[in-house]
């Protein structure tokens, strides 16, 4: 991770905040062959007596699940919105362009759970993405108990605690302010994450720029 002090966000809620944004992350480890393995799933951000800890599943047996069973360290990376900037929207153009982006890195070890503790992640993911309407066909207390057995079997809950947060809020800050702001007119003209940028850019000038 790029670790420049430029590039960080000193309130500790907006980093927390942002790993609530976008919770389906890339968690990634190796086993004891240091082979690497990687996998992308949603999970819930939790914190108890100062520390924080992610919560999920995944599935069982696969290469992912051994590799953590042997070795129980792993990275969580939680992405968000990223687009290219042209270095020829800066009042010196003559420098290589870059990419604007927003990552945070959970580092930590993993804990595989039982089966009370699986009924309880699924029961709270369901009903978390279906917007808590306990009248869903799909959150678990609804579904088939000959469905959720089955497919209780494939699955394993973990939990995460985290050690350490590293963080990269990449977002131009090392410019000056009219090269700042002109990225921010041209990110508006586009779509997608680039207006999106453009945005938390606009929302953020007041911190890259005290008056």
């Amino acid at each position: 991770m790029y670790d420049l002090p430029h590039h960080k966000e000193n309130n500790h809620e907006e980093i927390i905040q942002f790993m609530r944004d976008y919770p389906f992350v890339f968690i990634t480890g190796a086993g004891l062959a240091n082979k690497p393995v990687a996998t992308q799933i949603p999970v819930f951000i939790d914190e108890k007596n100062g520390k924080y800890s992610l919560t999920g599943h995944i599935m069982r047996n696969t290469d992912h699940h051994k590799a953590f069973e042997q070795n129980a360290d792993v990275l969580a990376v939680f992405t968000g919105p990223h687009t290219y900037v042209s270095a020829t929207w800066y009042t010196n153009p003559s420098v290589g362009s870059t990419w604007n982006y927003m990552s945070v890195h959970a580092i930590g070890t993993i804990r595989f759970g039982d089966t009370d503790e699986l009924i309880s992640i699924l029961k709270r993911l369901t009903l978390h993405y279906e917007n808590d309407n306990a009248a869903s066909a799909t959150v678990f207390d609804n579904l088939p108990a000959e469905y959720t057995e089955r497919m209780m079997k494939a699955i394993v809950p973990f939990e995460i605690e985290i050690n350490e947060l590293q963080h990269v809020f990449k977002l131009s800050q090392d410019r000056d302010e009219k090269s700042y702001d002109n990225i921010i007119q041209q990110l508006r003209h586009k779509e997608g994450d680039a207006k999106t940028i453009a945005a938390i850019m606009e929302k953020r000038k007041s911190k890259v720029f005290p008056s």
